[in-house]
């Protein structure tokens, strides 16, 4: 096995006082040891099942972490539990190494400062010495690959020392969880207080494996859910050295569900980014849990050209599980490629009426899903001419559009007169929302009508550019603006009878948003 030696001359002293930055005043050297062990881990990806973060910090040797196949960049974070001085990192790596990375250190987990950085990485053992920082999260993040797989690790180790003496005793962890009440947007726990050789200070709750909150009892109420959802809780107790126990049990709670005799519809669109393949697999996962009946995508469904091979490496392995049951509309990313990639992908669910625009029927609701690039670009005038015959025919009360360009933008795009014929057709049919995203943010609206002005008899504007592309914040709110962000999520669109509501949920399953019930007009 190869060992790493610290870089020598001028960029070791220079990495090394950049990593001093880093150390918290009065934080005195103590007995290095290993502080790493069985904590618990995020990263930005797994590449399968028995990969997992947790298998890097478990002391096995035979047990690795990998991350997503062929993407940059990747990372792994330990959260150590309390702020800590690090003075050595231990990397073992297995044949998908990192050719280029950081070993970073942070106090949230949110914000991050380089405390080392590698090129010209080989693989096998790196063990980086001499580290002089203080955080409570380490994180390994790899920017070049060293072959074309991913990143993996059979262990991360991470040295040094704690302040608060010499104890390193952690509680036990805490037993017989609960849900003890549940609302529509909220789950109640409860659990046994555990044992420690001086005493827990607080516990932290996790849900599906990212910390909710802390609690200095035994209970903890975790609010703001998805209704209908189902989550995984777990519990640990910290003592006031920082020592972290072994998670409880898992326990499983769900949320009630916001109606009944009702319809669930997923909605987002920008959504699969080959750069940002955690994203759109985090967004997967709350449709997952939201499990709805139908999924709808609002266009750019695949960056950066929409081709089959895009597809098939990216969407399909987060998205693509529910391609059976998603209603896709097209964005211009798609058109790059003539929709060549998204027709192949996604068969005749992309043109089920022989047409790349297409509606259908659920319940009392009338759906009509557009291809909005040729209306953007001034033509498509034959799908206005259809629009008109199809919205005449039909006999529901309820009428939702959906396509990728908003004729009502707060973000930098603007508004567009070119998609007003879709919009005006809609209008005079008295339809109930519309909903579009290219602009990635969240935004909704009070009716609106053929001008953006609100009224009580318009048309409500959604934008839901916000399935796992790079996120926009350049947006000014535009008259009639009720609720706009920008942070990765996806809609949970319920249907009962003639009214309709929805919730925004992010990518922990906290909602954002919540608009409605409204009556359909």
């Amino acid at each position: 096995m190869r060992r790493r030696t610290p870089l020598a001359g001028a960029a070791a002293a220079a990495l090394v006082l950049l990593a001093q930055t880093l150390l918290a005043p009065g934080v005195t050297a103590q007995a290095e040891s290993l502080l790493s062990a069985g904590k618990p881990t995020t990263t930005s990806s797994v590449e399968a099942t028995g990969f997992g973060g947790e298998l890097a910090v478990d002391g096995d040797p035979a047990t690795r972490w990998a991350s997503e196949e062929g993407v940059d960049p990747q990372w792994i974070a330990v959260d150590l539990g309390t702020a800590a001085t690090i003075t050595k990192v231990k990397l073992n790596w297995e044949a998908a190494y990192a050719k280029t990375y950081r070993i970073q250190g942070s106090a949230d987990g949110r914000t991050w400062q380089d405390i080392k950085s590698v090129t010209g990485g080989d693989g096998a053992i790196d063990e980086h010495t001499g580290l002089n920082a203080t955080a409570r999260h380490v994180r390994v993040h790899g920017t070049a690959r060293g072959t074309a797989y991913g990143y993996s690790l059979w262990e991360l180790e991470i040295y040094g020392s704690r302040p608060g003496g010499g104890d390193t005793e952690p509680p036990s962890a805490p037993t017989g969880l609960t849900a003890t009440a549940t609302t529509t947007d909220s789950v109640t726990l409860g659990w046994t207080a555990s044992a420690d050789n001086v005493g827990v200070t607080e516990y932290e709750v996790l849900r599906d494996g990212a910390v909710a909150g802390t609690s200095a009892s035994t209970s903890y109420t975790d609010t703001g859910l998805a209704s209908g959802v189902e989550f995984g809780y777990t519990v640990r107790a910290k003592d006031a050295a920082g020592n972290v126990s072994a998670p409880s049990q898992v326990l499983k709670a769900s949320t009630k569900p916001g109606g009944t005799g009702t319809v669930t519809i997923a909605i987002a669109g920008d959504i699969a980014n080959p750069e940002l393949f955690s994203t759109h697999q985090k967004t997967a996962a709350q449709i997952a849990k939201i499990n709805p009946q139908y999924v709808l995508t609002v266009g750019d469904n695949q960056y950066h050209k929409g081709t089959i091979a895009e597809y098939l490496a990216h969407y399909d392995k987060t998205w693509g599980k529910f391609k059976s049951i998603t209603k896709p509309t097209t964005g211009n990313h798609e058109w790059d490629d003539q929709l060549r990639g998204y027709k192949e992908y996604f068969g005749a669910i992309a043109y089920p009426q022989g047409l790349p625009y297409y509606s259908y029927d659920i319940g009392d609701f009338h759906f009509v899903a557009m291809d909005s690039n040729p209306i953007y670009g001034g033509g498509g005038s034959e799908q206005v001419t259809w629009l008109r015959q199809d919205l005449a025919k039909t006999t529901k009360s309820c009428v939702i559009g959906y396509w990728h360009h908003p004729r009502f933008n707060s973000g930098h795009a603007g508004d567009q007169k070119s998609i007003a014929p879709l919009w005006n057709e809609l209008e005079n049919v008295k339809a109930d929302a519309v909903f579009t995203g290219h602009d990635h943010h969240y935004e909704r609206t009070k009716p609106l009508d053929t001008s953006g002005h609100v009224t009580a008899d318009g048309i409500r504007s959604v934008m839901v550019g916000i399935g796992g592309d790079h996120l926009y914040t350049d947006y000014k709110a535009r008259e009639g603006v009720e609720k706009i962000f920008a942070k990765h999520g996806v809609v949970k669109l319920v249907l009962n009878g003639k009214s309709y509501s929805w919730e925004v949920i992010d990518t922990t399953g906290a909602v954002l948003d919540k608009a409605g019930p409204y009556t359909c007009r």
